[in-house]
C-alpha cells in the first residue's frame, strides 16, 4: 500500500499537495492529519466528499511500502510501516540537516509546495476537474498570501495560471481565505488587541502581544491573519498559552523580518513570512507558571528581535561609487581645483591603498586665503574612518557622530579596495525626519484664520458641551488636512469617542433643531437650519457672526471598527477607539484628527503616519485590503495625489495595479459619482491623464478615450467667464455645468455605438446621453456647415441643446467652424419671421402641414438674406399661399 502524508495542522497547502500526489501518483491513498486548520477544514466539510483524502481511521490494514511525504520533512509513523518503507519527499522548506540519507527528496524554493505538484502535473498532462483546479489553487493561494509575500516565484504564478485554465473558481477560493472568525476566536482576538506592543527596529514596525488561551480551543492562525490585516504591521509576532503548550505564530509582509528565524530559535520553523512555534515545558505547570513560563518566553523573543531584522537600506544604496581620491603629496591648489570642478566637499586621502585621511573643502579655502603653499597631508583630518557597503544607516550615523567626518570612504571588506563614499547629505535625505506636530496653540490660530466665525463658535460649543460629560469628540479627515495644508474647508463631521447619538440628543435638548439617528451605525445628524439664528444668539451674542455661516445640519458619528469577512461583502461594525475608526479611513493623510474636548482642544493625533506622509507629500493606503474593501479608492488616490501635487507611495502604487479588476464589481453610479468629482477639480485633467497612465480609465471601460487633446480641452474648460449669449442651465441631472462640459468635451469624438456602451457602464440618464449623442453628431457633421448657409446651419442647430453645442464649440479648433457656431447663437437661431401660424390662420389658410413648411421658407429666406424687409415677407408669403391653394 502507498499512502500520502503530510504535517498535522495542515493548511490548504498541504491538502492541495496530497492531492497533487494523488494526481500524479493515483494507487496511493491521501490521508488526512488529526489536526487541520479552519480554512482546510471548512472546506473539506463542503467539498471533501469530491476529493480523494481519506481519515486514518478509514485506512486499509495493509503494509506500506511507500510513503509519499508533501509540504513537510517530519514523518508520522503509522501502523504498517517497515524498516524498509519507501520515503519520498516533496517539500518547499529548507531543508532539515537530521532527515534519514535514504529518503529521496525533491526539495524546492517556491512560496508554495503546490506550485512543484503542478508542474509534475502538467508535464504528464493530466487533466484536471475544476472542483482539483479550484483546491490546488486554494494551496498556491494560501501559502503565498495571494501572490504578495515575498517568498512567491514565478513558477507560483504559473501554476495559478494552469488552475485557472482548468477552471478554478476565484469566488470560491476568496471564501475559504478570508472566513470570518468565530466566537472563540473574537475573543482571543480581542484579548490580544489589548496587549499590542510596537518595536520600531530599522524603520521595521514590529507587532508583538501574548494572552492566557488556555480556555480556547480553537485554532490561532486565522487571528493572527485578522490582526495582520487590521493592523498593517511589517511583522507581527503573537504567543498564547495553550493546554498544549505556548504557541507562537508569526507573520511578516517585508523582506526585512524573517520570522521563521525566530520561530526556529523557539523550536519551531517555516518561511520568511509566515513561521510558527510549539514551545512545552520541561515538566507539567499550573495555569499560573505556564503564564510565567510564556512571560519567559516573550521577554526572550522580543529582547533578541534585533538579530531577525536587516536593515532596509545599507551603504551601498546611498553611496556614490568610485569616489575620487587624493594622495598626501597633492597640493592645495589642486584639490582645489578639483573641488570647484567636480563639486565634491570631500576627497578621502590614500596611501598605499589604505585611507589616511579626509580632506574637506572648509580647509582647502582656509589654507587658499592665507596664500599657504601646503599639500594634502597638512591638511587633511588624518585617520582611517571607513564602513562597509553592507553597513546599516544607523551604523553610518554612528560613525559620523564619533568621527566627526561628513564623508565616509566605503571600503569592501573582501579587498580592502574603496568603493564609494557616503556623506552625511546622502544619510539625511534618507533618514525619515520625525514629523512635527503642531501644538495646541498653532491649531487654535490656523483655526482662527481659517474658520469663519460662526462655526468656530460651533466648534467651541460642542467642546464644551462634550467636556461637561467627559466626552472625547474629534474632527478627522479632510478638514484637519487641509486645515494643515492651510487649504482649508468648511466642512466637517465629529466623531465620538462614546455615544454619538445620545451626544446629539444631548445637544438638541439644550439648544433644539431635530436629530434624525442610524441606529445600525451609531450616527446621527442634527439638523439646525431651523434655528441657526437663535443657536448663534447663544454660542456667540457678542461677536456679530453672521447666521448663514453656521451648517444647515451635523453629522455626529461614533467611532467605530469595520470587518470586511470577505471582499465586495457589506462591513460589519463596532463601535471602537478613535485610533481604529481612523484606521478605516482610506490614506493615511486622511487618518488625522483634532479632539476638541475642554482641554484637548487643538490637539492633532496622528496615529496611523498621516502628518509624516502629509509632510514627505506621499498618498498611502493603511492595509493592503485597502483596495479590496473599497475599490472606488483606486480613483480617489488619483485624486488626492494630482490635487495636492503628491505621490502614491511604491507599495500603494503596487496594490493599486493589482487592485484593477476590482473595478469591474463596482456598479456605474459609485464609478460616475467618483468621475464627477475628479470633473469639479481644477485640476481634473491631471488626473485623468494620471488615470489613463496607470490603466484606470481602461480598466473601467476599454473604450474610454485619453489624449493630449482632450487633456487640453479640460485644462482650458472655464466656466467662470461664458457669454450669457449660450444660455446654458446651471445643472443637468445634479451634475454642475463643469461637470457636464467636462463629459462632453471628454467623449466628443466617440461614435454613437460607444457612447451607448459608456452610458450602459456608467448609468448615466437619458438627459446626459442625449446631450452625449448631440455634442458627438455636431462635431462630426460640423464641417460639412462651415461654407453652407444660414438656413443649412440653423435646421442642423436647432434639434440640438445649447450645451452640446457650447461643448463643440470649444473642442474646434477651426476658427471658421467657431464663427458657424458663434453666428447660429448670436444670430440665426434668433431670427423668426414677422408671419405666425395665427396670421396664416386669419387669411384663411386652413390648418395643415403646409404652415411648418410656409413659415420654414420664410425664416430661410430672412437667414439667407433673400428678404430683408417686412414689404418682401409679405410679397414671399402671397406667392407661398398662391402655391398652397
Amino acid at each position: 500500500m502507498k499512502v500520502i502524508l503530510t504535517h498535522e495542522q495542515a493548511d490548504l497547502d498541504a491538502l492541495a499537495s496530497q492531492l497533487g500526489a494523488w494526481l500524479l501518483f493515483p494507487d496511493a491513498i491521501p490521508v488526512l492529519p488529526y489536526n487541520i486548520n479552519r480554512n482546510g477544514t471548512r472546506y473539506l466539510e463542503v467539498y471533501g466528499k469530491d476529493l480523494p483524502h481519506i481519515e486514518y481511521k478509514a485506512l486499509p490494514r495493509e503494509e506500506i511500502e511507500t510513503v509519499y511525504l508533501v509540504d513537510t520533512q517530519s514523518l508520522v509513523t503509522l501502523r504498517g510501516m517497515r524498516k524498509d518503507t519507501q520515503v519520498i519527499v516533496y517539500d518547499h522548506h529548507p531543508l532539515r540537516d537530521d532527515l534519514d540519507p535514504n529518503w529521496e527528496l525533491h526539495m524546492v524554493e517556491s512560496g508554495s509546495n503546490t506550485s512543484q505538484m503542478i508542474s509534475r502535473i502538467k508535464k504528464q498532462d493530466i487533466t484536471l476537474t475544476p472542483i482539483q483546479a479550484t483546491t490546488l489553487a486554494l494551496g498556491l493561494y494560501e501559502d503565498t498570501g495571494s501572490f504578495t509575500y515575498g517568498s512567491t516565484t514565478k513558477e507560483d504564478l504559473s501554476a495559478a495560471g494552469y488552475c485557472l485554465s482548468h477552471g478554478a473558481d476565484l469566488d470560491v477560493i476568496s471564501q475559504y481565505l478570508y472566513p470570518p472568525l468565530t466566537a472563540e476566536q473574537m475573543t482571543l482576538y480581542d484579548r490580544l488587541m489589548k496587549n499590542v506592543e510596537t518595536f520600531h527596529i530599522e524603520d521595521q514596525t514590529i507587532l508583538a502581544a501574548m494572552t492566557d488561551a488556555l480556555d480556547i480551543q480553537d485554532e490561532i492562525s486565522s487571528v493572527a491573519h485578522k490582526m495582520r490585516d487590521v493592523l498593517n504591521p511589517d511583522a507581527l509576532l503573537i504567543l498564547v498559552a495553550t493546554t498544549q503548550g505556548i504557541r507562537l505564530v508569526a507573520r511578516s509582509t517585508s523582506d526585512q523580518v524573517d520570522v521563521s528565524a525566530i520561530a526556529e530559535k523557539m523550536g519551531g520553523g517555516g518561511h520568511k513570512r509566515a513561521a510558527s512555534a510549539l514551545i512545552r515545558p520541561d515538566k507539567h505547570l499550573d495555569e499560573t507558571q505556564i503564564l510565567k513560563f510564556m512571560k519567559k518566553q516573550y521577554q526572550e523573543m522580543i529582547g533578541n528581535l534585533g538579530q531577525y531584522v536587516s536593515p532596509q537600506l545599507t551603504v551601498s544604496a546611498i553611496m556614490s561609487k568610485d569616489p575620487l581620491i587624493l594622495s598626501p603629496d597633492t597640493s592645495v591648489q589642486e584639490a582645489h581645483r578639483l573641488m570647484q570642478r567636480y563639486g565634491y566637499e570631500g576627497y578621502p586621502v590614500v596611501q598605499d591603498g589604505s585611507v589616511v585621511g579626509l580632506l574637506n573643502r572648509r580647509e582647502v579655502d582656509r589654507a587658499l586665503s592665507h596664500g599657504l603653499e601646503l599639500t594634502v597631508e597638512s591638511l587633511m583630518s588624518a585617520g582611517d574612518v571607513t564602513i562597509s557597503p553592507a553597513a546599516s544607516l544607523d551604523a553610518l550615523q554612528s560613525l559620523m557622530g564619533t568621527s566627526s567626518w561628513g564623508q565616509i570612504p566605503v571600503v569592501s571588506p573582501e579587498n580592502g579596495e574603496i568603493v564609494g563614499i557616503v556623506t552625511r547629505t546622502d544619510l539625511l535625505k534618507t533618514l525619515t525626519p520625525q514629523p512635527n506636530i503642531p501644538s495646541q496653540d498653532e491649531i487654535v490660530q490656523k483655526l482662527v484664520k481659517a474658520v469663519p466665525p460662526a462655526r468656530l463658535a460651533l466648534l467651541q460649543t460642542l467642546a464644551d458641551e462634550a467636556d461637561k460629560i467627559n466626552l472625547p469628540i474629534f474632527v478627522v479627515g479632510g478638514f484637519v488636512r487641509d486645515l494643515l495644508l492651510d487649504r482649508p474647508s468648511l466642512d466637517f463631521d465629529i466623531v465620538v469617542e462614546g455615544d454619538a447619538i445620545f451626544f446629539a440628543k444631548r445637544l438638541a435638548d439644550r439648544f433644539g433643531g431635530k436629530v434624525l439617528m442610524h441606529q445600525r451605525f451609531g450616527t446621527a445628524k442634527w439638523n439646525i437650519n431651523p434655528i441657526r439664528r437663535e443657536l448663534l444668539d447663544e454660542i456667540a451674542p457678542e461677536e456679530g457672526a453672521d447666521a448663514s455661516q453656521l451648517p444647515e445640519s451635523l453629522d455626529l458619528i461614533t467611532a467605530r471598527t469595520e470587518f470586511y469577512e470577505q471582499p465586495a461583502a457589506l462591513p460589519t461594525v463596532e463601535s471602537s477607539s478613535i485610533k481604529m475608526d481612523l484606521h478605516r479611513r482610506d490614506f493615511t493623510i486622511n487618518t488625522l484628527a483634532l479632539r476638541l474636548d475642554g482641554e484637548h482642544f487643538g490637539k492633532v493625533h496622528d496615529y496611523w503616519g498621516g502628518l509624516n506622509d502629509l509632510q514627505k507629500g506621499h498618498i498611502r493606503v493603511l492595509h493592503a485590503l485597502s483596495f479590496v474593501d473599497d475599490a472606488t479608492r483606486l480613483l480617489r488616490a488619483v485624486r488626492f495625489e494630482q490635487r495636492f501635487n503628491f505621490e502614491i507611495e511604491p507599495r500603494t502604487l503596487a496594490l493599486l495595479e493589482e487592485s484593477l479588476p476590482l473595478l469591474n464589481k463596482l456598479t456605474g453610479a459609485r464609478l460616475r459619482h467618483e468621475i464627477n468629482l475628479i470633473l469639479s477639480e481644477p485640476k481634473a485633467h491631471r488626473m485623468l491623464s494620471r488615470l489613463d497612465e496607470l490603466g484606470i480609465l481602461s480598466a473601467i471601460h476599454p473604450a474610454l478615450p485619453w489624449d493630449q487633446t482632450i487633456a487640453m480641452h479640460l485644462r482650458e474648460l472655464d466656466t467662470d467667464h461664458i457669454d450669457p449669449q449660450w444660455d446654458l442651465p446651471a445643472l443637468t441631472d445634479h451634475m454642475d455645468l463643469r461637470q457636464t462640459l467636462g463629459y462632453l468635451i471628454w467623449f466628443v469624438n466617440l461614435p454613437e455605438s460607444t457612447l451607448r456602451s459608456l452610458v450602459s457602464r456608467l448609468r448615466f440618464k437619458s438627459d446626459i446621453k442625449k446631450l452625449l449623442i448631440a455634442t458627438s453628431k455636431i462635431n462630426r457633421t460640423l464641417p460639412q456647415l462651415s461654407d453652407a448657409p444660414p438656413s443649412k446651419v440653423v435646421h442642423a442647430l436647432d434639434p440640438a441643446p445649447n450645451l452640446a453645442i457650447y461643448a463643440a464649440y470649444l473642442v474646434n479648433s477651426q476658427e471658421n467652424l467657431r464663427h458657424v457656431l458663434w453666428q447660429y447663437i448670436n444670430r440665426w437661431a434668433k431670427i423668426e419671421p414677422g408671419t405666425s401660424g395665427e396670421d396664416l390662420r386669419n387669411m384663411g389658410l386652413k390648418p395643415s402641414p403646409a404652415y411648418s413648411r410656409i413659415l420654414t421658407a420664410l425664416r430661410d429666406a430672412w437667414l439667407d438674406g433673400k428678404i430683408n424687409t417686412p414689404q418682401e415677407e409679405k410679397a414671399m408669403l402671397a406667392e407661398l399661399i398662391s402655391e398652397v391653394e
